[in-house]
């Protein structure tokens, strides 16, 4: 199984390639993650990960698109970010979004009604949210991630009160 870890930062994922753009990471591959396209070939590798590397990129769909271009068909993507609520998503400064657990529909079969944005494709394996300590306690965390219309009521009317902390990600791309 090939695996790319983009932004793979001091620890690259076990078996992965990992590339970076800050050299004293000492990366596999040195390369800018802003710059379109990376340095491999399409459709080589299976599994593509971006631990809390979207929100530092400069175009969230390029990113997207060029994860897809790298994955194989059925390949997976992993993606984990801070909840736009968490106050980590806007204490680094070189944080460029705030993205939500519906942040990726665009992605999807549906395309959430926008099929112009892009026209790569991902299918949703699943949707996990990472509540704050208190509220993972009192049970919020499980219903956010058992029931998709609590997440949305959630991410609607309650997020600022019961705060976010992490999202993750895992898709499928669809070739």
């Amino acid at each position: 199984m090939r695996i790319l870890d983009v932004g793979c930062g001091v620890k690259t994922y076990p078996g992965a390639v990992g590339v970076d753009r800050n050299p004293d990471v000492r990366p596999d591959v040195l390369w800018d993650l802003d710059s379109f396209p990376y340095p491999f070939e399409e459709s080589s590798f299976d599994s593509v990960r971006a631990i809390h590397v979207i929100e530092h990129l400069g175009d969230v769909i390029k990113a997207m698109e060029e994860f897809h271009r790298l994955l194989r068909p059925g390949g997976r993507l992993r993606i984990e970010t801070p909840h736009y609520t968490d106050f980590s998503s806007f204490c680094d400064p070189t944080h460029r979004w705030h993205l939500t657990s519906f942040s990726f529909r665009y992605f999807g079969e549906d395309h959430a009604g926008f099929g112009y944005y892009s026209r790569c494709r991902f299918r949703e394996v699943s949707v996990r949210v990472k509540l704050l300590a208190l509220w993972k306690w009192l049970g919020f965390e499980l219903l956010v991630n058992r029931f998709p219309r609590f997440r949305r009521f959630w991410e609607h009317y309650l997020c600022f009160v019961v705060r976010g902390k992490v999202l993750e990600f895992d898709f499928e791309a669809i070739k």
